[in-house]
Formats: structure tokens, C-alpha cells, sequence
């Protein structure tokens, strides 16, 4: 095995993520569905986190671009958007982050948002890497559904060769047969040993059961919880899970999500197993 790359410490607004740092979360309604219904959200998780002292990033999409079908509703838009993106981070105080599909949304993006997300579907395509990284952001990868955890380094590459090592990886399950996915716990110190990076687990998304509800998604959220106990054991930098008041009234991946009033107590119970994990960090020979 070749020596672990150098660690990474990337910081968004308050927040700085690290694999040896405690544990952050990133969370929010899968899509942006109404500037008051953000801020509600937003608002709780932040009451939520600043009682435990946990970093607390906000996510939410303005466009769900890779639905099931054309009948899948894909959010309020960028322009509506980035505005309710610009008013959280000013009014609450907190970092943002959301997904851009195109070159061409990058910069415009950058501008009220903190983090550019590249959806695990894109995570190859280097024009929309490099447009990411040369605006300046901090830009969170989702490993495709497509790729063993190694190759993550050549994706981390593409964007430190374009000058920006702010970088987040994020593991969000592997295609695993028809309509399913799996994750493997070995892949989350595996990209830490070879990027640097720190390395999110994406709970919510890794329970997910693409196209398996025919025209939409479906998922297990019970699971969720289940695959966040078992990552943050790991030792990792953060946590990224979808969280709803009313899942099953969600436009998007409704099946997936945690109910908000839920997010208190696994909070707390995360908090507690990452500081045991950070006491006997993982270290690949």
C-alpha cells in the first residue's frame, strides 16, 4: 500500500471538517421546497447542533436534476433559490451547500453558497471539476455509485491540479445488483488513506433504492441511522443525512429521509461514538 496521502483540514464559514476532528453534520430537506419551509428547517437543525457544540453545514438542492422521471418534481429553481441560500448563511450563520449540475452554474453559485456539491453521477466530469474548483469553493464529491473507493484520488487530482485543495469526499453507497445498493465500511478509511480528504458518509442516500418505486425512488430510512452508527465508528470527518419534518409528504426521496423530530437523538448518540473513535483513530499500514 502506498504511504497515506498528507491530512486535510477544509473549513466552511464556522465549520472545519476534518477525519481527526470531531464530528460535523451536513443536513437538510433533500430539494428546496419554499423559503419559509428552508428556514424552518435550517433554524431547527441549528438549535439542534449548537446544543450538542456540533459544526452544523446546511443542504438542500434547487434543482433535483436526475429524477426518475419527467414527472419528478426537481425544486424551486436557481434563480428563486440562491437568494434563501444567501439568506441562511447571513441571517442563521451558517455554511451552505448544494449541488450544481453544469459548468456554467458554478460560478453563480459560488456566490451565495459556501460548498458546490458534485452529484456522485458527475463526479468524473472533469469540465464541471475544474469550473467547481476555480471559483474558489469548497467542493464535496460523492463517490459514483460506479467507482471503488480508490479511484476517488483521481478525482481529488483533477481538482487540486486545477488549484484547489479544498476538498470533501463523500461515500454514498455502491450499485449492488438491480434497483440496490450496498456500502463498504472499508471504503471510508481507504479514501482518507489515499486523498487526504476529509471523508462524509452520506447516510440517508446510501439507503436509497434508485428508480425501485418504478416512476421514482424508493428506500428504507430505518436503515439510515443503522449506517451512520456504523461510519462515524469508523472515525470520520462528518455526516450527511437528509432530514424532513413530514418524509412521507416529501417531493424527493421522501423513503430515504430521517424525520426531523428523530435528528435530536441520533445527534446525540453520533456525538457520543465519535469521541470514542477519534480515541483509537483507524490507520491502514
Amino acid at each position: 500500500m502506498t504511504a497515506a496521502a498528507p491530512v486535510r483540514h477544509v473549513s466552511a464559514g464556522s465549520v472545519t471538517l476534518g477525519n481527526d476532528l470531531p464530528l460535523a453534520l451536513i443536513a437538510g430537506p433533500c430539494q428546496m421546497e419554499s423559503r419559509e419551509h428552508a428556514l424552518e428547517v435550517a433554524s431547527a437543525l441549528k438549535e439542534m447542533t449548537a446544543a450538542l457544540g456540533m459544526g452544523f453545514i446546511y443542504k438542500s438542492s434547487f434543482d433535483k436534476a436526475n429524477r426518475t422521471s419527467l414527472s419528478g418534481k426537481r425544486g424551486l429553481g436557481l434563480e428563486k433559490a440562491l437568494p434563501v441560500f444567501a439568506e441562511i448563511r447571513e441571517s442563521l450563520g451558517l455554511p451552505v451547500l448544494t449541488d450544481i449540475h453544469t459548468a456554467e452554474q458554478c460560478k453563480p453559485v459560488a456566490e451565495a453558497v459556501d460548498i458546490l456539491q458534485i452529484p456522485a453521477f458527475l463526479c468524473r466530469q472533469t469540465d464541471l471539476l475544474i469550473a467547481a474548483a476555480e471559483t474558489g469553493a469548497v467542493v464535496n464529491v460523492k463517490k459514483g455509485q460506479f467507482l471503488a473507493p480508490w479511484d476517488m484520488k483521481n478525482v481529488v487530482a483533477k481538482l487540486d491540479d486545477s488549484g484547489n485543495r479544498n476538498v470533501i469526499v463523500t461515500e454514498r453507497g455502491a450499485s449492488f445488483g438491480y434497483n440496490t445498493l450496498v456500502t463498504d465500511m472499508r471504503g471510508l478509511p481507504q479514501m482518507a488513506h489515499d486523498t487526504g480528504c476529509p471523508v462524509v458518509m452520506d447516510a440517508t442516500h446510501s439507503v436509497q433504492q434508485p428508480g425501485g418505486q418504478g416512476q421514482s425512488s424508493g428506500g428504507d430510512r430505518r436503515f439510515a441511522p443503522v449506517l451512520a452508527r456504523a461510519a462515524v465508528a469508523v472515525g470520520i470527518a462528518g455526516v450527511f443525512i437528509e432530514t424532513h419534518p413530514d418524509p412521507d409528504c416529501a417531493p424527493s426521496d421522501g423513503p430515504n429521509m430521517i424525520p426531523l423530530r428523530q435528528m435530536p437523538e441520533l445527534l446525540a448518540l453520533l456525538q457520543k461514538i465519535d469521541a470514542v473513535a477519534k480515541q483509537h483513530p483507524v490507520v491502514l499500514g
